[in-house]
């Protein structure tokens, strides 16, 4: 069994979770993998017993592991996403972080987690992504979003111009500071924070969302996810840019943008029986009675 590890930070007050998922898998003879930053930082700390492989690149990753862990928050997950790729390669978030909606799996139940994984007893859950197609392939090899594609201006001195089509039929022209093309899954991330609806992760949805519109009667809207959608940018400033979860490339109004669905899913390791529904009630403190 081959187990990749990927963390962009390693938290010292977490020892002993890190020893602990160590330990157990190299107790089953995994082969372990870890991305060169992070075990740079964790091989001080951490005691390993056998040797680990390292990779700084997704070429680096000769034979495809059986799972990824993603260890840290849901920025860790979206980084560790442009590793997996197509491959298929099903990935569990452990969440040292803070909110945690793709690190679903609280620190304190990683034992718990690993002994899923080794015993082959976990849920693989589909979730959709996001292609944005250029014709200067802004983001090289991987042109995907698993939670929001997003546009906004550059600067702070005055608002854009999105003019938007879906399946060659104009929707809208976008006065703001930008838009946000969403799945499902970033329902509950930035799209959030703009107004724009919690979407159920299966659904076969795309969301739309404008970050603080002039307009103030625009908003969000759901399309279906077979939709096309093309995006052309106005504004003031020459350059704006262009974000795929976490990535961020500058454009010019001469480019545009085409989004799609991509054509392979991301598999999301969920642990025992915890729902999606279970997972914003907590993390959303639904129900929580703060009147006392």
């Amino acid at each position: 069994m081959r187990i990749a590890f990927f963390g962009l930070q390693f938290y010292e007050k977490y020892l002993p979770t890190y020893q602990l998922m160590i330990d157990k898998l190299e107790k089953v003879n995994c082969q372990l993998l870890f991305n060169e930053s992070f075990y740079k930082m964790a091989s001080t700390k951490v005691k390993f017993k056998s040797e680990v492989k390292v990779y700084s690149k997704p070429k680096d990753i000769v034979e495809q592991p059986d799972a990824f862990i993603s260890v840290g928050g849901d920025g860790t997950f979206l980084d560790a996403i442009t590793f997996v790729g197509d491959s298929g390669t099903p990935i569990l978030g452990i969440n040292m972080g803070r909110l945690g909606f793709l690190s679903s799996v609280s620190h304190l139940d990683a034992e718990k987690a690993i002994d899923s994984l080794i015993n082959n007893k976990y849920i693989s859950e589909k979730r959709a992504l996001l292609t944005l197609h250029t014709d200067n392939n802004l983001f090289g090899e991987f042109n995907y979003a698993l939670n929001e594609i997003t546009i906004q201006k550059k600067d702070h001195l005055s608002m854009i111009v999105i003019h938007v089509y879906i399946d060659g039929l104009f929707l809208n022209s976008y006065w703001s500071d930008g838009l946000l093309i969403s799945t499902p899954t970033g329902s509950t991330a930035y799209a959030l924070s703009v107004g724009g609806p919690i979407v159920v992760p299966g659904s076969e949805n795309f969301i739309i969302s404008p970050i603080a519109p002039h307009n103030l009667t625009v908003r969000p809207i759901v399309i279906p996810n077979n939709s096309t959608i093309k995006l052309k940018v106005q504004g003031r400033s020459s350059s704006f840019l262009v974000g795929l979860d976490s990535r961020f490339e500058t454009i010019d109004s001469s480019i545009e943008l085409l989004v799609k669905r991509s054509d392979f899913n991301i598999n999301l390791i969920q642990i025992g029986n915890r729902s999606f529904f279970d997972t914003i009630r907590d993390k959303l403190n639904w129900g929580l009675d703060i009147r006392n």
